[in-house]
């Protein structure tokens, strides 16, 4: 009888920092040992971090990361009968490869290049690399392991090699990003494409934030016939231990699947801690207005961050209503955050009077509306450059999509957390968080959103009602619908029309925003690359 342990570190890399994500594999190593591991696997490209992007077209990043792999390989040499798979970019001849090596006892006892590079949505890795071609099996005592990376089991020629080669138990090495709905699919995916060859696979997923991406770990195992033995948490670091006898998995824990709002939520808040603390951000400002894009923007910050390291700014102006003042001060009493007040009305009055000359014969609009909000603007970002703290934007994915938002003004900021959410998530994200505790007063969750720039304004003057709006957006721009098969689907022309014009035009806004958290498959920034001189229209 074979009898042989695996442990999946599933482990939060930063990308570049080759000496900390070595020390960070050490570890885990170590971890592994004490658990009486003989396997240790690593996620994608784990020595480096991922994504590298374009650091990947200088040659100087690969000689670090080979310098990287063979001290790791030497650090690993004090845990002989420890088989630890690594992935790392590697450099020969010229040619690019996204590798994983095998190292044994203070050696590279193997290496395995990607077979099939993704080229989609976010990943553009055909730019960086070449494909490999021959698979890596290796044995321990008796049981036969191969090695894909990541995309390679989304598609049936890598599995099929190295089942062809021998292999029992498929290690997989991921760096694959969340969306909603992603453990899903890539069980679903693993099933159809690794189990009909009739091996187990070992599916070991990066943790942590990276830029836009959030890595959602969920490492887990299934035996040859597509079953669930094992699963890790997602959003944490986690250590997956896998008992294999005859190459079949033993029954593991499972972490208990969570809604998508809690997913949506854990994922937010991962996104923002891994940018604030990665990128050395002291804190975070968060322009609170007595609404609900604003408060869930703040909450999130605060579970991310901890409350001490983040700054709640309230500025009010003529138009802003006394029950925005009272639930602002309510939320940042809840969450014991520092809260401050700076009215805007000088600034404003300011402009007013300067521009009068301007303005003279001309009646009230959008531009004394985006004004104030460009006023607010420069006061947190004044606020971010004397603190060194990021300001984190409060826009929501619906506004983004139709423009209903202020260029230098409520778009001006670090990091735009909610980007990718819409004005219907964010409430139910809003409602998730108050089922943990009560931090974000009911009164902002039933009051008719708002911006507050002119007397008795509310969103639905200038948008259709969000259900509508959040609707159709999904369709035309997550789901590739066009302006006839939306209206198919029941939602009246002239709004399907008229909000597809609004996003069309959009685009030069968009473009200038902030970069925010992905959480669906298909978000605002690497995965839209529309022009914005553009002259095609479907509205």
């Amino acid at each position: 009888m074979s009898s042989v342990r695996v442990a999946v570190a599933q482990i939060d890399c930063t990308v570049g920092d080759f000496a900390a994500n070595r020390r960070r594999i050490v570890e885990a190593a170590a971890q592994a040992v004490r658990a009486g591991a003989d396997v240790l696997l690593t996620p994608e490209l784990s020595i480096s971090g991922y994504p590298p992007e374009d650091l990947l077209l200088r040659a100087s990043f690969y000689v670090a990361a080979e310098a990287a792999l063979r001290a790791l390989a030497q650090d690993l040499a004090q845990f002989p009968g420890l088989h630890a798979i690594v992935g790392h970019p590697m450099a020969q001849g010229g040619t690019r490869f996204n590798a994983a090596s095998l190292l044994v006892g203070g050696t590279v006892a193997g290496v395995y290049c990607k077979h099939d590079l993704p080229n989609y949505d976010v990943f553009d890795e055909r730019r960086y690399f070449t494909p490999g071609e021959r698979p890596l099996v290796f044995a321990i005592r008796g049981t036969r392991f191969g090695l894909n990376i990541c995309e390679d089991t989304w598609f049936p020629d890598a599995p099929r090699r190295a089942a062809a080669a021998g292999a029992q138990v498929l290690l997989v090495p991921n760096g694959s990003p969340f969306h909603l709905g992603k453990q899903a699919l890539r069980q679903e995916v693993m099933r159809e494409t690794v189990c009909a060859n009739g091996m187990a696979v070992v599916y070991g997923n990066l943790v942590g934030g990276q830029d836009e991406l959030v890595f959602d770990g969920g490492s887990f195992c299934l035996d040859a016939q597509g079953c669930l033995v094992a699963m890790a948490p997602q959003f944490a670091e986690h250590m997956l231990i896998l008992d294999f006898v005859d190459g079949v998995p033993q029954a593991g824990e499972i972490a208990a699947p969570e809604s998508p709002e809690a997913q949506a939520y854990r994922a937010l808040q991962r996104g923002i801690a891994d940018y604030v603390g990665k990128n050395g951000f002291p804190g975070a400002i968060v322009g609170l207005s007595g609404g609900v894009d604003s408060a869930l923007t703040l909450a999130l910050a605060c579970d991310a961050l901890g409350a001490e390291r983040v700054r709640a700014v309230m500025m009010p102006s003529r138009f802003t209503a006394d029950i925005s003042w009272i639930d602002a001060r309510e939320m940042a009493a809840r969450l014991g955050v520092r809260y401050d007040e700076i009215p805007i009305a000088p600034a404003f009055d300011s402009f007013l009077t300067m521009l009068a000359p301007e303005f003279a014969g001309r009646p009230w609009d959008a531009t004394e509306e985006n004004i104030q909000a460009r006023v607010r603007g420069t006061v947190l970002m004044a606020l971010s450059n004397k603190s060194g703290a990021i300001v984190l934007t409060t826009g929501n994915k619906s506004e983004m999509a139709v423009g209903y938002c202020t260029l230098y003004g409520d778009m001006a900021g670090g990091f735009a957390v909610i980007k990718d959410i819409s004005k219907t998530l964010v409430y139910r994200l809003a409602q998730h968080r108050n089922a943990i505790s009560e931090v974000i007063p009911q009164r902002i969750l039933d009051r008719p959103p708002s911006a507050e720039l002119r007397a008795g304004q509310t969103d639905q003057d200038t948008l259709p009602p969000y259900e509508m709006l959040d609707a159709v957006i999904a369709l035309y721009m997550e789901d590739g619908a066009s302006a006839e098969e939306i209206v198919a689907a029941g939602y009246p022309e002239a709004d399907v029309r008229r909000i597809l014009r609004m996003i069309r035009l959009s685009e030069y806004k968009r473009r200038q925003a902030p970069v925010g958290i992905r959480v669906t498959h298909r978000a605002f920034g690497r995965d839209w690359r529309y022009p914005i001189t553009n002259r095609f229209c479907e509205d």
